[in-house]
C-alpha cells in the first residue's frame, strides 16, 4: 500500500471522527450547561445528576465495549464510522457542560445581565447573545483540549482493532501493523509517520487553543 496516501487519508478520517464530535459535544455541553446555570432549581439538580453519572463512567472501557459490540454485529465499515461518532458525542458533553455551567452561575449575577432584564429582553436572547459570548475563550480551550483526547480515543481504539476498519486509512489502524514483530523491526515507515502525527496533531490543537484564549480573552487584552 502507499504509505504516504493512506497518512493523508488516515488524517482526514481521523480528524473528520474528532471535529464531528467535539462540535456536537460542545453545542450540547452549552444548551445543557446554559438552561442548567440560568434557570437553577431542580431543572440545574437534575441536570447536574445526569452530568455526575456520565462523569462516573469510564469512558475507554465503555467505548471499548461498544466497539467490541459494534464488531461482533459485524457493522458495514461506512456506518461504523458514524456510529463511533455518536459513541464519543454521547460521553463527551457532560465535562464541558459543567464548565458551562458554573460560568452562567458566575455571570448571570452581572450587572449587564441585571440591565437586559430590565430592559425587558427575551431570556433566550440573553443567554445566546450575552451570555455565551462571555464563555467564549473558556469554550475553546475546552474544544480543542477535547479534540486531541478524541483524537487519542479514536487512535487507541483502531490500534486495538476496534476502530476506523480496514480498507479505510486511520492513524490507530496504521501503528496496529506495529504488532508483528517483523514489521516492527524492520518496516518502521509503516507506523513511526502515523505515531509522529498523532503526537504533532495533539499538540498543535493544544497550542492552538491556548492561542486562541489569549486572543479572545477580554482581560489579557488589559
Amino acid at each position: 500500500r502507499d504509505v504516504f496516501n493512506r497518512v493523508l487519508n488516515g488524517g482526514k478520517m481521523t480528524m473528520t471522527i474528532g471535529a464531528v464530535a467535539v462540535i456536537v459535544s460542545t453545542i450540547i455541553a452549552i444548551i445543557v450547561g446554559c438552561v442548567s446555570g440560568y434557570f437553577g432549581g431542580k431543572v440545574d439538580q437534575i441536570i447536574m445528576r445526569i452530568v455526575d453519572i456520565l462523569n462516573c463512567i469510564p469512558t475507554l472501557p465503555i467505548m471499548l465495549i461498544a466497539s467490541s459490540v459494534l464488531d461482533s454485529r459485524q457493522i458495514d465499515a461506512q456506518f461504523r464510522i458514524y456510529y463511533l461518532m455518536l459513541i464519543m458525542t454521547v460521553f463527551g458533553w457532560s465535562g464541558i457542560a459543567r464548565m458551562v455551567r458554573g460560568q452562567i452561575l458566575y455571570l448571570r449575577e452581572q450587572e449587564f445581565i441585571v440591565a437586559c432584564e430590565v430592559m425587558g429582553i427575551p431570556t433566550w436572547r440573553r443567554i445566546f447573545k450575552h451570555l455565551v459570548p462571555n464563555i467564549m475563550p473558556q469554550l475553546i480551550v475546552s474544544m480543542t483540549l477535547g479534540l486531541g483526547g478524541i483524537i487519542l480515543y479514536e487512535s487507541t481504539l483502531s490500534y486495538l482493532g476496534l476502530g476506523i476498519p480496514l480498507p479505510y486509512a486511520a492513524w490507530g489502524t496504521m501503528i496496529s501493523s506495529s504488532t508483528d514483530p517483523v514489521t516492527m523491526a524492520y518496516y518502521p515507515a509503516l507506523w513511526v509517520p502515523a505515531g509522529i502525527l498523532i503526537v504533532v496533531a495533539v499538540l498543535a490543537f493544544n497550542f492552538v487553543g491556548d492561542g486562541l484564549r489569549d486572543a479572545m480573552d477580554p482581560k489579557s487584552k488589559r
